[in-house]
């Protein structure tokens, strides 16, 4: 199967130990995540932010008053997946540290998520949706070399 076309930005905000999150996120890597998990050709924009830029979001958005790992904001899935991917590096790092994980594969899962959530997948709708998800993550994951992150 023939990898989709990705246009991609990526944005770094001001967040601690930028150096550390930006040699995690080279943007060879941060396209390979995102092309993997896409079905259709893709305009897309990744930012990271600080935990005060990610919480401002979710709470603007999602009602949530917290910084949360990935946020993705989906404007169109077709013709072309259009779609802005926030991560929030503090808690991704924290997450990681957490999980076992380098900051790498913590972030490579996150990718493919909010991928997968710019083109309609979702998790909260239903046990079934969730575990479907959850294995399509894991075989896309698998096939960038990246073990399964739910174990």
């Amino acid at each position: 199967m023939a990898l989709k076309q990705l246009q991609m930005s990526l944005q770094f905000g001001d967040i601690p130990q930028a150096a550390r999150h930006r040699a995690a996120l080279p943007r060879h890597f941060v396209t390979r995540c995102i092309r993997h998990a896409l079905a259709l050709d893709a305009e897309i924009t990744v930012r990271i932010v600080s935990e005060e830029e990610g919480r401002e979001l979710n709470k603007s958005y999602r009602k949530k008053d917290y910084a949360t790992n990935v946020l993705t904001f989906d404007y169109a899935q077709e013709p072309v997946v259009m779609a802005d991917l926030v991560l929030c590096a503090p808690v991704v790092a924290r997450e990681a540290k957490e999980q076992g994980k380098t900051l790498a594969a913590h972030y490579a899962h996150l990718l493919v998520h909010g991928a997968l959530h710019a083109q309609g997948w979702d998790h909260e709708t239903s046990k079934a949706d969730a575990e479907e998800m959850e294995a399509y993550e894991v075989e896309i994951l698998a096939g960038l070399g990246v073990k399964n992150p739910y174990r």
